[in-house]
Formats: C-alpha cells, sequence, structure tokens
C-alpha cells in the first residue's frame, strides 16, 4: 500500500473510532436517562465507565503492543469480530430497574452488558494505532494522531444536540450508530493486517532528533503523569456538577465542560506552540482564584456569570494540566505506558467525584477540594522553581480560605443537608422577625427550592410555594368530585399536596428518591398532618405506573423535577397512555411545566391533542400572595371536567411553537423548547 494511502488508513481509523467513542456516550445515557427519573446524575456514573472502560482499553492496548506484530492482529482481529455480537446498541428491557436496586452499580452493569465490548475496542484505538504509526517513517508525527482523536470526539460531541437528536429517533440513532462500528471495525481490521507487516521500527533521522532519547520515566514522573489527567477529569465533572445543580438546571450545559476539556486536549497534543507557560500560567492562576472566589459569591451561581466562569476556568486550567502533560510525553518505547498512566489517572478522577464524592461530601464541595489540589500539584511540579512555588502555595491558601467560606456559608443556617445519587436535599429556615407568621421552613434540591411550610402552628396546613389554591393543580383538586378521591402525586417535594387531603381520600405518591421521603417526614409536616390515607411507591413513577393494577386517580399530578429540569420520559405520547390507564373516566392529569429555561406547555398541548383528549392552561401570576408564579396544564378524557367554572375562569390558549413534533420515547429534542 502507497504511504499515503496507508497514512489515510491509519487516520481514518483513529478518526471514525473517537467520533464514535464520543457518540456513542450521549445516545445510551438518553436510552437510559428515563429509568433512573431523569436524574443528572445518570450522565456522571456514565463518565465513570467511560473513563474505565478507556483505562482497561489503554492497559489492553499497552500489553497487546509488548507482543509480535502478527499476534497482535489475530487477537484484536478476533475480538473485533466478537464485538459485532453485541449490535444494534440497544438496551434490553430486563435492564429497567426496581427501585430497590443501586442505581450507581446497576447502571454499570447496564453499560457492561449493552456497550462494554464495542466501546473497550473504541478505546484501544488510539494508542494501539499510534504505536503501530511510531513503526513508519512518519512516526514523528504520532502525538498528532492524539489530537486528531479528540477533535473527533469533539466534533461529534457537538454534532449529537445539534445534528443528529433534532432530527433522528433514538432507535434510528442506536441503528446508524451500529453500522457506523460495523464500517470501524472492518477499517481496524484492514489497518491491523497492514501494521503486522511492520515487523521492525523504520527510524529516520527525523525520528531520531524528535525527543532526545527514550529515556525510562521515574517514580516520580509516572506520579505525575498520574496527578494531571485525574484532576483535569476531576475538574470536568465537578465544573458539571456545579453550573448543572447549583447554576442552572439546564440541558445541554454538561455539552460545554465536556467539550472544553476536549479541546485543551487538541490544543495541547497538536503542537507544542499552543501550550506556552509565560501566558498560560498566570491564566491558571487567576482561573483558579476567580472559581474558587465564585464557590461563595453570587457570581459563581448566576447563569449569566456562573457559567462562563467556569466554563472558561476550566478551559485554562485543563489547558494547564494538559500542557504539563503534553510536556512530559515519552519518546515511542514508552507511548502506550504514557496513555495508560493518562487514562489510568482519568479513571481515579472520574470515580473519586462521580462514585465516592456523593457517599463522602454532603454537598458539592469537589470543586472546590479540586481547586485547592490543582494548585498543591503546581507546588510539586514547580517545587525547584522558587518563585512559581511560591505563588503556588499561596493559591493553595487561598483556595482553602474560599472553600471554608462556601462550607460555612451553606452550612450556617441550614437545618439538614444530604446527598446522594439523585443530589443533595437541604432544609433552612427563613425567619421573618417582623411577621413571624411569614416565617417559612423550605426544601432545597441543589439551588432550585421544591417546597416550603409555615412554621406558625395555625399555618402549617396552608398549601405554598406552587401549590396555592389559585394553582393549576389547586384547582383541578379543589373541582374533584365531593366523593372521597384518590390522587396520584409523582414526585413528592416537602409533600405540600396532601393539605388537600381529607378524610377518606387516599394519596399515592410516587418518588425514586428515598431521602425526599425522610425529609417530608423529619423536616415537614404536611404528609402526618393529613386527614388523607398517604400511600409511598419508591422508584420511578413511570415503571412503577407500568407495573401497577389500574389506580382510577380522580387526580394525578405530574410534578417531578430533577433540580430544574423535567424528566422527559414523563412527558411523552407513551407516558401520557400509562397516566390514562389510571385514571377515572373524568379524572384530570396535572402537568407541572413551570420552567426558567424550557417552554412546555406546547409539548404536553400536542401530546394531548393528538390522542382526543382536552386541555386547560392554568398560569397564575399569584401577585397578590406569598405563592409562586406557576404554570400547569391540566388533560382529561372529560370536557365537562374542565369546563367546571373553578378551572375555566382561569385558563388562557397555550402558544404554539412552530414545527414542533410530537414527544415520543423514541423522539425529543429539547432545543426546540428552549426559551
Amino acid at each position: 500500500m502507497p504511504p499515503a494511502l496507508l497514512k489515510s488508513l491509519f487516520a481514518a481509523t483513529i478518526f471514525s473510532s473517537a467520533f464514535l467513542l464520543f457518540l456513542v456516550q450521549p445516545l445510551i445515557a438518553k436510552q437510559i436517562l428515563p429509568w433512573f427519573g431523569g436524574s443528572a446524575a445518570v450522565w456522571s456514573i456514565c463518565m465513570v465507565f467511560f473513563q474505565v472502560v478507556l483505562l482497561a482499553g489503554y492497559a489492553y492496548s499497552d500489553w497487546l503492543t509488548q507482543r509480535p506484530a502478527r499476534l497482535q492482529a489475530a487477537v484484536h482481529c478476533t475480538l473485533l469480530l466478537i464485538s459485532l455480537a453485541f449490535l444494534p446498541i440497544v438496551t434490553a428491557a430486563h435492564w429497567k430497574p426496581t427501585g430497590a436496586e443501586d442505581p450507581s452499580l446497576w447502571i454499570l452493569g447496564l453499560l457492561v452488558g449493552t456497550i462494554g465490548l464495542p466501546y473497550f475496542l473504541l478505546s484501544t484505538t488510539g494508542p494501539l494505532v499510534q504505536s503501530w504509526l511510531a513503526r513508519t517513517h512518519w512516526g514523528v508525527e504520532v502525538y498528532r494522531y492524539f489530537s486528531l482523536s479528540n477533535l473527533a470526539s469533539l466534533a461529534s460531541l457537538l454534532a449529537y444536540p445539534v445534528l443528529i437528536e433534532p432530527y433522528t429517533a433514538l432507535r434510528e440513532q442506536a441503528l446508524g450508530w451500529s453500522w457506523g462500528y460495523a464500517g470501524f471495525v472492518l477499517l481496524c481490521i484492514t489497518a491491523s493486517l497492514y501494521a503486522a507487516g511492520l515487523q521492525q521500527p523504520v527510524r529516520s533521522k527525523a525520528t531520531a532528533q524528535a525527543r532526545p532519547g527514550d529515556t525510562a520515566p521515574n517514580w516520580s514522573t509516572y506520579g505525575v503523569w498520574l496527578a494531571l489527567p485525574a484532576l483535569a477529569t476531576w475538574l470536568l465533572l465537578a465544573v458539571t456538577n456545579h453550573i448543572t445543580q447549583n447554576v442552572a438546571a439546564v440541558p445541554f450545559l454538561w455539552v460545554l465542560p465536556l467539550s472544553v476539556y476536549l479541546l485543551s486536549f487538541v490544543f495541547t497534543f497538536e503542537n507544542d506552540r499552543w501550550y506556552r507557560r509565560s501566558l498560560l500560567l498566570p491564566a491558571a492562576a487567576v482561573a483558579l482564584l476567580l472559581c474558587a472566589y465564585g464557590l461563595q459569591h453570587s457570581i459563581g451561581y448566576g447563569l449569566a456569570t456562573g457559567v462562563p466562569l467556569y466554563v472558561v476556568g476550566l478551559f485554562v486550567l485543563c489547558m494547564f494540566l494538559h500542557g504539563e502533560m503534553a510536556a512530559m510525553r515519552p519518546g515511542h518505547a514508552y507511548l502506550t505506558r504514557f496513555y495508560l498512566l493518562l487514562s489510568l489517572g482519568g479513571a481515579l478522577g472520574g470515580v473519586t467525584v462521580g462514585l465516592v464524592a456523593p457517599h463522602v461530601l454532603p454537598a458539592y464541595y469537589e470543586m472546590g477540594v479540586g481547586l485547592v489540589l490543582v494548585a498543591v500539584l503546581g507546588a510539586v511540579i514547580f517545587r525547584r522553581q522558587r518563585l512559581r512555588a511560591a505563588v503556588c502555595v499561596l493559591l493553595v491558601l487561598a483556595c482553602s480560605y474560599c472553600v471554608w467560606e462556601q462550607v460555612r456559608d451553606e452550612q450556617d443556617g441550614t437545618r439538614r443537608m444530604a446527598r446522594n445519587f439523585y443530589g443533595t436535599l437541604s432544609s433552612l429556615d427563613s425567619i421573618d422577625k417582623d411577621d413571624p407568621q411569614q416565617s417559612v421552613r423550605q426544601l432545597y434540591h441543589g439551588s432550585v427550592k421544591h417546597g416550603e411550610q409555615y412554621l406558625a402552628a395555625e399555618r402549617r396546613r396552608e398549601p405554598t410555594a406552587y401549590y396555592g389554591k389559585t394553582s393549576g393543580v389547586g384547582r383541578a383538586l379543589l373541582s374533584a368530585p365531593a366523593t372521597p378521591r384518590r390522587v396520584g402525586l409523582i414526585g413528592l417535594g416537602a409533600g405540600t399536596l396532601a393539605t388537600y387531603g381529607r378524610a377518606g381520600d387516599v394519596y399515592r405518591v410516587y418518588e425514586i428518591n428515598p431521602q425526599v421521603f425522610d425529609f417530608a417526614d423529619s423536616e415537614f409536616s404536611f404528609l402526618k398532618d393529613s386527614p388523607a390515607q398517604i400511600e409511598r411507591v419508591l422508584g420511578d413513577a413511570r415503571l412503577a405506573l407500568e407495573r401497577e393494577a389500574p389506580q382510577r386517580f380522580d387526580v394525578l399530578a405530574v410534578d417531578a423535577f430533577s433540580g430544574d429540569s423535567v424528566p422527559i420520559h414523563l412527558i411523552t405520547a407513551e407516558a401520557m397512555q400509562v397516566y390514562l390507564r389510571h385514571m377515572q373516566a373524568d379524572g384530570i392529569v396535572a402537568f407541572h411545566v413551570t420552567n426558567r429555561f424550557l417552554n412546555l406547555a406546547p409539548v404536553v398541548e400536542k401530546i394531548a391533542l393528538a390522542q382526543g383528549l382536552q386541555v386547560a392552561f392554568v398560569h397564575d401570576e399569584a401577585a397578590d400572595s406569598d405563592l409562586r408564579r406557576t404554570d400547569w396544564v391540566l388533560v382529561s378524557r372529560s370536557a365537562q371536567r374542565l369546563q367546571t367554572p373553578l378551572v375555566q375562569s382561569a385558563s388562557s390558549a397555550i402558544q404554539a411553537i412552530p414545527g414542533l413534533r410530537l414527544w415520543t420515547d423514541d423522539f425529543n429534542n429539547l432545543f426546540g423548547v428552549l426559551k
């Protein structure tokens, strides 16, 4: 094969593997997201899986490159052919959780069983093909192919939400990826067979002069190789958690941190000219200070300031971390060992933030800890340069002080704080000294309020926040038949809707997060004070309703939020069919669509009208009360049920979104409903 064609073959193999590697991440995450309540933590666990499998792939590459060339080709081609048995990558129904499993472990097992071997082999391609390239005359360019792979990953990551998700159904995406993977297998097998003929490295003068020599790295070098990527991944997940949980629960925000993370790889490994210490070190110091300061100041929590601050800060810090990593890259003899340590560090950072932190830290403090560790690592790297080391020590002290201030501010006035897979819950009392009747206890999930209760004994049974008598759900409950009612609640919050319960009523609560039940019982009294009978179902509401016998609800309130983000699987055409199976003939399904970033009312209306249902939209400004402004969409089979004076008097038209497609389990597009 001509050298130019062989070079193109290797480049195409690396590019396609990286593109597919990052394309499958949002694709598979979207498939399983509905099974775990739409929680943003699903993405974090997926990232941990991807990092760990990447580590396994790099370890395999390091092992395989020590074997004879023909054996390399035989082993790798065999695994590639076996991996085709995993296609198409469609998650099987038997992986649906029941609610009793540990979500983190269940997701990891699901991913192994669904995409484990294909993802593993995709992850091996970069270092393995680069080791083959090192045997050629152009082997001096080998690290530029690492930059190419990261460029492909970035292109894939950006293409999914913009070009793929809005125009194709989920099953079509899975089938398209599977065909793409089959094409990659063909490319990789071809490259493997040609590489088998490259028995001995061919060293040109350019190759020999490219690096001083293949000096064996010492243990301190290995330690730095491990720490640099570990902290880069740590910051990636920590920034993603911070801006999606504490700044704004906006879909797509996870794309920004991952994009700049990959972009830093592209720049630092493409050419040495992109990383200049004289520019990057001062910028990294400023980024550390600003990001740490933002943790205990409002600039770090506002949408207009917090997102740019932490996304730009992440880019600068990753340029520093990955730039130092690129500057330490070894000669070809230790190439796969270098990538192995890089992936091991990434996996350690991901596991620490994704799996360990939720069980160790009561809130999202890993961001501040990561900033401190970056400054500590800087002091280690520059320990022989007195001025730079001194600056790093000062940065350690400054960042530590900001983290301490963050913890003190969040703990001050907080009654209780707890964290698990689904995020951080906290309760706090807001005391009005001038008018004690206005004092309330509030429940927060991240930075989003999920309910409140008056502290005054005579006001403890008043509906508050989003659930007042003039809200859509309040009107639906008050206009329900006078006979004993069956009411379903998808999402508990503080339990405020139980205030509408009467003796003889049954309120059946579906809640995926066990800590929400705990907070509702220990911090609030809505449930215990309600005359109604309270039934509890732990687990994802839709999965539970799919398994249950018809409940014959008079009202079903769909009020589940993960932060401020609505789990999409609860507002699809198939979800509506599940709800209708559990409703009385004239029952009302009330959808809470209040949202700062998404216009969901037209989505619900389109689903309802497509199934011949009646719709009433209730917008409540709550101008003359302590209640929150709310939007509820009421859906029923019965037009008469929505024409009662209490509902009809507050109903208004929903402004349509041009070109809006019907949302199904297989197709939904959040870009199309952004405000």
